[in-house]
């Protein structure tokens, strides 16, 4: 039931962040591997993104990727936070001496954030290519011609086997590692002095928002950098076997990106990331709690 609640709660915040998911994708690789001042910038911020979008590929071209996207919510978080909550009703977060751990609550939500993206990765990868595509004169990254998300699983898997379904995996795992950790750690930490100040009554909602609300702050500076490269690791042009043709891994993304870019490249679409795992976070996060507390008081 953890999971099955986790799942749901990801799934019911990932319909309202969406359209901003497909706005930090776009901006993300804009400009990919090229000098500030060198590129036509078709996305001067959140904002101008979205009427672009809207105006060149259409409205509904902002909720694409919307499907393989509640799966990988589903699939990623129902592991991840399901997980963190076992951990949790456990007492295996708490220290010797009763109280609430931040190094074993960062730990166990890393752990539980690399299980999930892991499994999930190839639904990643596919939600990213869908993201991305979009019409000739605004088009940024490498554009796959996918018709969906079954197809794409389909032909990736025929062509390249499960090599290609996971390329890229390795290197989105350092991306959900820190932003895991970093979002659990904080919410379960401020959740704990809030409750101990008693600003809040017991199992306010208010607490869990108050909670996810500094949580999504945390996560956005931590994140921000490694979301930009697994972006582009997932996204990049790739040979008949499967493998990148414009990154080699990991480290070789991050010096690239530096090199062209400079050190604000790894810091493309943060606005965007924020309006977009600033809401989620906030969102997944009060219904994973609020949907615990429903469970069990029914159970009671």
């Amino acid at each position: 039931m953890d999971f099955l609640l986790s799942g749901l709660a990801a799934c019911g915040a990932c319909v309202f962040t969406n359209p901003l998911e497909v706005v930090k994708t776009r901006m993300q690789l804009q400009g990919e591997l090229q000098a500030p001042g060198s590129y036509q910038r078709h996305y001067r911020n959140v904002f101008h993104a979205f009427f672009t979008i809207g105006q060149v590929d259409g409205l509904a071209a902002l909720q694409k990727g919307l499907v393989p996207a509640l799966v990988y919510q589903f699939l990623m978080n129902g592991i991840r936070l399901g997980t963190y909550g076992l951990a949790e009703a456990g007492g295996y977060l708490l220290d010797s001496n009763g109280n609430h751990s931040p190094g074993r609550s960062a730990a166990a939500g890393a752990l539980a954030g690399v299980m999930g993206a892991y499994i999930g990765s190839p639904i990643y990868m596919v939600k990213t290519h869908l993201q991305a595509q979009s019409a000739s004169e605004i088009a940024v990254g490498h554009q796959y011609k996918h018709q969906s998300m079954y197809q794409a699983l389909c032909v990736i898997g025929r062509k390249q086997g499960l090599v290609g379904l996971w390329r890229g995996a390795l290197g989105g795992l350092p991306r959900v590692m820190v932003g895991s950790s970093t979002q659990l750690c904080t919410f379960s930490s401020i959740k704990d002095l809030v409750t101990q100040w008693e600003v809040f009554p017991p199992q306010s909602w208010k607490l869990a928002l108050t909670a996810a609300m500094v949580s999504s702050l945390a996560v956005v500076a931590a994140m921000t950098p490694f979301d930009v490269v697994s972006t582009r690791l997932y996204n990049q042009p790739t040979d008949a076997h499967g493998k990148g043709l414009m990154y080699r891994g990991l480290p070789d993304a991050v010096m690239q990106t530096i090199r062209t870019e400079g050190i604000w490249g790894m810091y493309k679409g943060m606005g965007a990331s924020y309006f977009r795992l600033g809401p989620h976070t906030i969102l997944s996060l009060f219904f994973w709690d609020q949907l615990r507390i429903l469970y069990q008081k029914h159970n009671q």
